[in-house]
């Protein structure tokens, strides 16, 4: 059964998430839950913004995986919101696949599965975060490739409506880039 108060901002990196979670975290008096996607690959000995093949993709997703879903459920049923998803981990993992790599496809259905049983068990609404605001270059942060972006966007809207979703979403519109209009968003 899902906790329909958890808010889960989705989408690519440095669309701010981040900064809208803690925003509205703070407004509304619920926790900002922390999962670090950066600490996961450090401990690893992996940089984020380095081609990786897709066996190490997959493998350090699951980490990243257990380590948010860790922290998620250290909150139960209580209102908290974070600025990441399963879906976020789905759709790096599937941004990575072009036509000829190298996959098991019972491995990434298999993922799949878990990402989305996850998030309808742990989150009552999910929000996508669209690129818009101005990219800014940060050590440790994945790559800033507007195209790139722009994929995983695509990625991510098709995974909020596709028919394995069934957890409520919604988009901000790209050109919502005010903090506070975002977040009316999220209230919505």
């Amino acid at each position: 059964m899902s906790n329909l108060s958890a808010i889960g901002l989705c989408g690519p990196h440095r669309t701010g998430k981040t900064t809208l979670a803690r925003a509205y975290a703070e407004k509304h008096g619920i926790p900002f839950v922390v999962t670090s996607t950066s600490a996961v690959f450090a401990k690893h000995g992996l940089d984020p913004a380095a081609p990786m093949d897709f066996k190490t993709r997959i493998d350090i997703q699951l980490k990243i995986l257990d380590a948010a879903e860790e922290a998620w459920q250290k909150h139960g049923e209580s209102a908290w919101i974070t600025d990441r998803t399963p879906l976020d981990m789905l759709m790096y993992t599937l941004g990575d696949i072009q036509g000829g790599t190298e996959v098991d496809p019972t491995e990434v259905n298999g993922y799949a599965s878990r990402c989305f049983d996850v998030t309808e068990r742990l989150f009552g609404k999910l929000v996508a975060v669209q690129p818009g605001i101005p990219l800014v270059h940060e050590p440790g942060k994945a790559a800033l490739n507007l195209p790139y972006l722009d994929h995983l966007n695509t990625v991510m809207i098709g995974l909020l409506f596709s028919e394995s979703n069934r957890t409520p979403h919604s988009v901000i519109p790209r050109h919502v880039l005010d903090i506070e209009h975002r977040i009316r968003h999220i209230e919505q």
